[in-house]
This record gives structure tokens, C-alpha cells and sequence, in this order.
């Protein structure tokens, strides 16, 4: 009978621990599937795997766009003083001023803005270093005074090779106007070779698109607003589909003028040439700025508040 009993006891045991190592199993499966259906924004969601991008330039966080411009603008200082010129590294206020600034001027609204000069594209440009500029310009702003003065106490062809050195072809190409227009493929100089270490060769591209902005286009909602605001532009004389368009479309009319050559060295053709795309640009302002209200900002807002319920970073 002990043996039985102990046969029998030894028996049970095996089956409990066989049926608890089972129940964990079952367990550890559940709550893996539970972890895999979280939320996509979440803010425990890894990124790369449906989280949502970013709501600041390239999609994004704040904490992000913070590093990516201090780095930047390290490697700039960098590369210039290799060069032989010396280049403050402008913090990020310095440049988010700058970034914010692109359609605005001391003492002029946004609306008169627009009227006056349109988006500040071919309006606004000069061809020459945006430290030569009488105008506080967003490219001028977001390079700090302390790179006004260092640049405007060179003599005249030591401002042409720093200007050169620092911005390639397009000197008002700075890094507080590509970060804002999006388009980081028209930069160059050290300005370039810095960007790069930052950012990725697909983010270099003119094509590139903010993940941001195609998340909220894909909306349903959007897509009728954007054929909305392309019939509003069509009726305003404009054919352009979607809002970003009109500044691409804008700098690449105006590099095809200019070449990036300064006022001076343009042809008469060319200054006529200018002026007629400088009167095109305020009429395609203005007419942006009403589509974009009427038809895109009221359902965009809902739409992004929809996505990012909650605190944001």
C-alpha cells in the first residue's frame, strides 16, 4: 500500500507541475499578443514599428529636432574652422527663430507680409550671403549675430570664399530655411556636409516627403480637403495640387532665372524674368494662404488632434 500510495502521490505531482508550466505558457502567450496590440500611439510604442512620427520638421520629436540642429550646427563650426574661417555654432532658439520667422519682418504682419512679398522666395533674394542683407531675413536670423558681424568684418573676397564655403551655390540656402521649407537638397558647403552627418541620404532628397504629412493626407477627410484646395488654386489661376508644391515650385522657377548668381551679374532678360515670377510669387501667396484656410487648416487640425490624443513630446 506505501508503494501504491507513493506511486500515486508521485503521479499527481508530475500532472500539477505539467499543468502549471502549461497555464504560464498560456499565460506568457497572452500577454505577448496583448503587448503586440498596442496602440500604434502609444508612448511606449517602439519607433520604427507604426509609431507615429513626429509632429516637427522630417517628422521629427522636439527633443529630436533639438539634437539634430545642435549637432549640426557643431559640425559646421567644425568645418569651417577647418577651412580657415571661424563660424559660431548657433544654438537652437537662435535657429528655431529663424525657422518661424519665413513670413514675417520687424514690424510687418503675416497678412501684409504675403501682399507685400509672398512667400520671401524670389521676393526677398539677392544672391549674395544673407549677411550682407539690410533686411532681418529668416536666413539672416537663424545664423545669429555673432556670424553677421564675423562675416561682414572680412574683406570683400574673403566674404565671397566664406560665403562659398560655408553655403555652396545658394547662400540663402542656411539651415534654418531648408529645416523649415523641408528641402535640404539645395544646401551646401560645410552647411551640407554637416546636414549630412544628421540626417539620412532619403531625407536629403527634394522628393522627400515628412512621414508627419503622409499620415495626415492618407485621412480620408484630407484627401477631399487637398482636391478642395487644388480646385481653389486652379480658380485662382494657380495649377498646383497640394500647398507644399507652391515653394518647390517657386525656388526651382527662381533657380532656373538666377543660377544663384547675385542681382548685379543678371542679364536684362533675366531681371525681367525675375520680376515677372516676383509677381507671380505674390499671387500665388495670397491665393495659397485663402485655399489653405478655407479648405485644409479646419480639417487638418481635426485630424492631427485625432492622432495625437493626448500629452505630446
Amino acid at each position: 500500500m506505501k508503494q501504491q500510495y507513493s506511486a500515486t502521490t508521485t503521479s499527481h505531482c508530475s500532472s500539477t507541475r505539467l499543468g502549471l508550466a502549461v497555464l504560464s505558457m498560456v499565460l506568457l502567450l497572452f500577454l505577448a499578443a496583448c503587448s503586440s496590440r498596442q496602440p500604434s500611439n502609444s508612448p511606449n510604442a517602439p519607433a520604427g514599428q507604426g509609431a507615429i512620427p513626429g509632429k516637427e520638421e522630417f517628422g521629427m520629436t522636439r527633443e529630436e529636432l533639438f539634437t539634430a540642429i545642435e549637432n549640426v550646427e557643431a559640425e559646421i563650426s567644425t568645418c569651417m574652422q577647418q577651412a580657415g574661417f571661424e563660424y559660431v555654432a548657433v544654438d537652437y532658439n537662435t535657429v528655431r527663430q529663424g525657422m518661424t520667422a519665413d513670413k514675417s519682418l520687424p514690424g510687418m504682419n503675416e497678412d501684409r507680409f504675403i501682399q507685400e512679398y509672398g512667400l520671401g522666395i524670389s521676393t526677398l533674394y539677392t544672391g549674395l550671403a544673407p549677411q550682407l542683407s539690410e533686411l532681418r531675413t529668416p536666413a539672416q536670423i537663424g545664423l545669429g549675430e555673432q556670424n553677421v558681424r564675423i562675416y561682414q568684418n572680412l574683406s570683400p573676397a574673403d566674404q565671397v570664399a566664406y560665403s562659398q564655403t560655408l553655403f555652396g551655390e545658394h547662400p540663402d540656402a542656411t539651415l534654418a530655411v531648408a529645416l523649415e521649407a523641408e528641402d535640404l537638397s539645395w544646401t551646401g558647403g560645410c552647411t551640407r556636409t554637416a546636414i549630412e552627418k544628421s540626417f539620412t541620404p532619403e531625407q536629403m532628397s527634394s522628393a522627400y516627403v515628412n512621414p508627419f504629412d503622409v499620415l495626415i493626407d492618407q485621412d480620408p477627410r484630407m484627401v477631399e480637403a487637398n482636391a478642395s484646395f487644388a480646385e481653389c488654386m486652379r480658380a485662382a489661376g494657380f495649377e498646383y495640387n497640394h500647398v507644399k508644391d507652391v515653394e518647390v515650385d517657386l525656388r526651382k522657377k527662381l533657380d532656373t532665372i538666377t543660377g544663384g548668381a547675385p542681382l548685379e551679374a543678371l542679364s536684362p532678360d533675366a531681371l525681367a524674368a525675375l520680376q515677372e515670377l516676383q509677381s507671380y510669387e505674390r499671387g500665388a501667396a495670397v491665393a495659397t494662404v485663402n485655399c489653405e484656410e478655407s479648405f485644409l487648416d479646419p480639417v487638418a487640425n481635426q485630424v492631427e488632434r485625432e492622432y495625437y490624443a493626448g500629452p505630446q513630446q
